[in-house]
């Protein structure tokens, strides 16, 4: 490893008191952000979404479970899956444990996913997670919030993610399975996570992370905020303490795993 600068105390508290003013900075323009975030316009959802949860089939309005506010993450897990995206997985590691918190706050929360609550149900027990999980299986949810996408979207560059139109997969996705990428030794960062989850590219990148803000105002559901891709950095629980670590993200391709696959490849 090599040897990174070195230097007294006092030439570190003077860098320090430097880095100090930006990230002062940073922070206020964070809370500048947040404000405008709160401004937004409020679009009133007139769609009839049904969810299955455990507590049966749901609407909108009864995900708030009485609260005047609600929070989705859209978790990667598509009906074909296997398992979670472990990306999301891992988010949803670092969120967990606060939805007692959130709810405390008038804050109700729920992840949704396309796979049947039958599945969604085993892999939150083998995770040991503890919050809510909708189904949105058959229903318009997702593909009406830009998380997920047809086959022919996604062959027709008619896939719309993050406020932006995508070019046309190539057609090298088209039947790529994960044995394939073994056999031919070039499994990319994508094909890397597809694996985890027991699809293929294609079918794994149909469905896309994101999370939702939803209002509830004298018994309308509007819709208040979303955000995708890295604007969803901020809630990846582990990326805040490795900005802070010595060494950062210092990351080199896909590292992260399920966490309860550590240390069995």
């Amino acid at each position: 490893m090599a040897i990174h600068m070195t230097g007294t105390r006092e030439e570190w508290l003077a860098a320090r008191l430097d880095l100090l003013a930006d990230e002062k900075e940073l922070t206020r323009r964070s809370d500048e952000l947040a404000l405008r975030r709160q401004d937004l316009p409020w679009v009133r959802i007139d769609k009839n979404y049904r969810f299955e949860t455990e507590d049966g089939s749901a609407s909108l309005v009864d995900l708030f479970k009485g609260r005047s506010q609600l929070l989705v993450y859209h978790f990667m897990f598509g009906p074909d899956y296997t398992a979670g995206c472990p990306s999301c997985s891992s988010i949803a590691d670092g969120f967990n444990g606060i939805i007692v918190h959130l709810e405390n706050h008038d804050i109700a929360f729920t992840a949704v996913s396309r796979a049947p609550l039958a599945k969604l149900n085993a892999f939150k027990q083998r995770m040991g997670w503890s919050f809510d999980w909708a189904s949105s299986f058959d229903s318009d949810f997702n593909s009406d919030f830009s998380v997920w996408f047809t086959e022919e979207q996604q062959r027709d560059g008619g896939i719309e993610y993050n406020y932006r139109r995508e070019a046309p997969a190539p057609e090298s996705l088209a039947g790529r399975t994960v044995q394939e990428w073994q056999l031919r030794g070039n499994e990319g960062p994508v094909a890397q996570i597809a694996a985890m989850t027991g699809t293929d590219v294609a079918t794994y990148t149909r469905d896309r992370p994101g999370l939702s803000a939803f209002a509830l105002q004298d018994g309308d559901v509007y819709h208040t905020y979303s955000s995708y891709a890295r604007g969803l950095d901020g809630i990846w629980g582990m990326y805040p303490w490795l900005d802070r670590a010595p060494l950062g993200r210092n990351e080199t391709g896909v590292w992260w795993r399920h966490h309860d696959k550590y240390g069995r490849d």
